[in-house]
C-alpha cells in the first residue's frame, strides 16, 4: 500500500534585518497558536543571521492542505518553496536537513530554551523588543539561530498517567550559538538576553523539553525545568528500573531514595 503523501513547503525571508522579522514572527505566532489550526500541521520559525525560515509540513494532499486555508494564514512576502512527498521521502529529507546543519564534530555552544502554553504566547510589545534585542546584540558568533516550532496536536490528547509534562503546550523555542573555537562572554550574556525577553513577554513559561538542552542547569534545576511535577514519579521508575543508574548523564534523573 503507497504510503500517505505530505505536502512540504518552506518560506524563506532573507537579508531583512530581525526588526523586520518581527512581523513576520507576530503571524506564524498567531497561525500555529490559533486552537482551531487543522492538528495535521506542524511547523518551524527560524530567526538566523540573513533573516527568517518558516517550514511547515501537512500530513496529507495537496489539495486537503490547500483546502484547511493554512497557505492564505501563513506571513507573506517570503520566497516559497513546495514539495509534494510521501512518508519515506519526508523522512529522507529530515535526515538530509540534519546532516547538512549538525555535522558530525563536537562543537562548543550555548542555548536555552522554554516551553509556551496557549496563554504564554507572547505579546506586541514582547515580540517586538525580543527582535530588536537580536538586531541590536553582539553575539560573538555568525553561527546562531533561533528556533520556534509548533507542538500540541494528537500529543496533547494523552494527558493523564504519563510522565511526560509538556501535553499542555502549543509551542516551544531554542536558541542555539555555536562558538569557534570556545564560546565567548558575549554569545553567553547574547543567549541568557534572549531567554529574558522571551520570559518576560511569558512569565508563567517555567519549563522546556529535556531534549532542548541548557548547559547551564545542574542536575537539581534541570529536573525541575525539563519534567516540572513529574519528577517524584520519574525517580520512582528510575528505582524500579535502573536503580544503580547506570543510563544517566549530568542533568538526568537519579533513582528514588
Amino acid at each position: 500500500m503507497p504510503s500517505r503523501p505530505l505536502a512540504w513547503a518552506t518560506y524563506s525571508f532573507s537579508f531583512g534585518s530581525q526588526r523586520e522579522m518581527a512581523d513576520v514572527y507576530r503571524d506564524w505566532q498567531a497561525l500555529i497558536g490559533d486552537p482551531d489550526l487543522d492538528r495535521r500541521f506542524s511547523s518551524l520559525f527560524i530567526a538566523e543571521p540573513l533573516g527568517a525560515l518558516i517550514t511547515g509540513t501537512f500530513y496529507g494532499t495537496e489539495e486537503e492542505y490547500k483546502a484547511t486555508g493554512i497557505p492564505d494564514k501563513l506571513p507573506g512576502g517570503g520566497v516559497i518553496k513546495f514539495k509534494l512527498l510521501d512518508w519515506l521521502g519526508h523522512l529522507a529529507h529530515e535526515a538530509e536537513v540534519a546532516g547538512l546543519t549538525l555535522g558530525g564534530l563536537p562543537t562548543p555552544f550555548t542555548s536555552r530554551s522554554l516551553a509556551f502554553r496557549a496563554e504564554d504566547m507572547m505579546d506586541d510589545d514582547s515580540i517586538d523588543a525580543l527582535f530588536a534585542y537580536i538586531d541590536d546584540a553582539d553575539i560573538g558568533s555568525l553561527l546562531w539561530f533561533i528556533i520556534w516550532n509548533s507542538e500540541g496536536g494528537a500529543m496533547a490528547d494523552f494527558t493523564e498517567g504519563n510522565s511526560y509534562p509538556h501535553r499542555d503546550k502549543v509551542m516551544m523555542y531554542q536558541s542555539y550559538v555555536i562558538g569557534i573555537p570556545a564560546i565567548s562572554d558575549e554569545t553567553r550574556a547574547f543567549v541568557d538576553g534572549v531567554q529574558e525577553r522571551v520570559r518576560d513577554g511569558a512569565p508563567l513559561a517555567n519549563t522546556t523539553y529535556a531534549g532542548y538542552l541548557d548547559p547551564t542547569l545542574d542536575r537539581a534545576a534541570a529536573n525541575d525545568f525539563y519534567w516540572g511535577d513529574m519528577v517524584p514519579k520519574l525517580r520512582e521508575v528510575k528505582k524500579t528500573w535502573d536503580p544503580k543508574g547506570l543510563f544517566r548523564n549530568p542533568q538526568s534523573v537519579q533513582p528514588a531514595e
